[in-house]
């Protein structure tokens, strides 16, 4: 099973920005999934959806609490997924995590492969 690596969290003030980037384990490893997604989980509370896209047909998904702000991408040798967080916000603190999964129906449905998350934490 492929690992997923993310990396870019850090402490920013608020109203600045971060991009984080999910990568497969094996350096240079494309990813075999079509479907990539954003989840974060902040202390205490559950995992919530951030942002999914699809390599195949470009299709992008965002929760309401980020749109406009968070944008979702990913380069075109399928190597890494960006997540690109503009006009952060001290409720963005969280840990964010990066999941293969697939569309289905309009919405994204996670799947099983996750990474081990990278923090990012975003100060008043």
């Amino acid at each position: 099973q492929v690992q997923l690596v993310e990396s870019g969290g850090g402490f920013v003030q608020a109203g600045g920005s971060l991009r984080l980037s999910c990568a497969a384990s094996a350096s240079g490893r494309t990813f075999s999934w079509d479907d990539m997604g954003w989840f974060r989980q902040a202390a205490g509370k559950e995992r919530e959806f951030v942002a999914a896209m699809s390599w195949n047909g470009g299709r992008q998904l965002y929760a309401d609490s980020v749109k406009g702000r968070f944008t979702i991408s990913g380069d075109n040798g399928k190597t890494t997924v960006f997540l690109q967080m503009n006009s952060l916000k001290p409720e963005d603190t969280a840990v964010y995590y990066c999941n293969a999964g697939m569309f289905d129906a309009g919405t994204y449905r996670q799947g099983k492969s996750w990474g081990q998350g990278t923090q990012v934490t975003v100060s008043s």
